[in-house]
């Protein structure tokens, strides 16, 4: 078990990401003495415009590079003592609409990096994994916790859910230092905004309608981006090895729920939404059993849920240029202008 008064190096995947970076900067706020190197591929998804105030902090470091890249992962694994696994193709609609890209990253990068921590004396690894793996849950059904079965439904979900399993299997194979933690729907400050939340947000910003799929009553947990920061640090330090950690919000909402408290604190009425065709195998609802995590590790989220939102309508009303960069593309300028590719 590690504690939290030890020097650590990290290597965290995926950390130009929405909770990657997130993570980045609050590991930083919190170890004085951490370093941190993030591995990160800039797909899309990928924004570096999420931590130019570390450019020149010398505990940080950016390294472009694909997590499938085995000699790439390698080499970083043998520089670090702890690999913090983000990086993932995540957006639901886009694997049902090319799955190809989710399995090289979600299961043939896990794989590369498995073998990078197995090949450099076996490194402590943490997998961060979705609530999705699970299947989906009916009105009533008691919540997903460690013991659910798997029973993925999207392609996403499918290839989040190999990933899981080879990583469990280098634990039981190799001994490798594993912990997982599946996580239910994040919010907060620089969430790409092509999700729920901030699409809406930016979009009643920007006088445009909200586009609510089906009928609306798509049933998600909620859980602030800096509640599950905290978790991860907790499992990362105390987690016991070998174990899954669910992590849930306590915060169900229906997707209408969440458009309509949207556009009440926007000042917007029914006018601004527009009911659109549904997903093609919409889950119906999740929702996270935390209680394992909260009796062994005394993690519990605590940012209500309306407080959250609240503060996260503030964040991009207070950072247009972020997210406007984003939806016109020339987010992806920042790089080549950064690094002169």
């Amino acid at each position: 078990m590690l504690h939290a008064t030890c020097y650590m190096k990290l290597l965290v995947t995926g950390g130009a990401g929405f909770i990657g970076s997130n993570f980045i900067h609050y590991i930083l706020k919190k170890y004085p003495d951490y370093e941190v190197v993030n591995l990160d591929v800039l797909t899309y998804a990928g924004n570096l415009e999420n931590l130019k105030d570390l450019e020149n902090n010398s505990r940080y470091r950016f390294v472009k590079g694909d997590i499938a890249d085995y000699a790439l992962v390698n080499k970083l694994a043998g520089e670090v003592d702890t690999i913090v696994h983000f990086a993932a193709e995540s957006h639901v609609d886009r694997s049902i609409l090319d799955s190809k890209a989710f399995i090289e990253t979600n299961i043939v990068g896990t794989h590369a990096l498995l073998e990078a921590a197995r090949g450099n004396g076996n490194k402590r690894f943490h997998h961060i994994s979705t609530d999705e793996v699970f299947g989906s849950l009916e009105t009533g059904d008691p919540a997903f916790n460690e013991k659910t079965p798997y029973d993925p439904r999207s392609p996403y979900s499918a290839s989040k859910a190999s990933s899981d399993h080879l990583v469990r299997s280098y634990f039981h194979t190799f001994g490798l230092p594993i912990t997982i933690s599946n996580c239910s729907n994040n919010y907060g400050p620089y969430h790409f905004p092509e999700k729920i939340i901030p699409l809406f947000i930016t979009n009643l910003i920007e006088g445009k309608k909200v586009p609510l799929y089906g009928n609306g009553m798509n049933v998600r947990d909620w859980l602030h981006v800096e509640d599950h920061c905290r978790a991860i640090d907790m499992i990362i330090h105390n987690g016991v090895i070998g174990d899954t950690y669910c992590i849930g919000g306590n915060a169900e909402k229906t997707n209408k729920e969440i458009t309509y408290k949207i556009l009440e604190l926007m000042g917007k009425g029914e006018e601004s939404i527009e009911f659109v065709a549904d997903r093609k195998g919409h889950d119906q609802r999740y929702a996270i059993d935390f209680s394992k995590i909260k009796q062994e590790l005394g993690w519990e989220p605590t940012i209500a849920f309306e407080d959250g939102l609240q503060q996260t309508m503030q964040w991009y009303q207070d950072n247009p240029e972020w997210w406007t960069n984003i939806k016109n593309g020339s987010y992806q300028e920042y790089y080549k202008k950064q690094y002169g590719e």
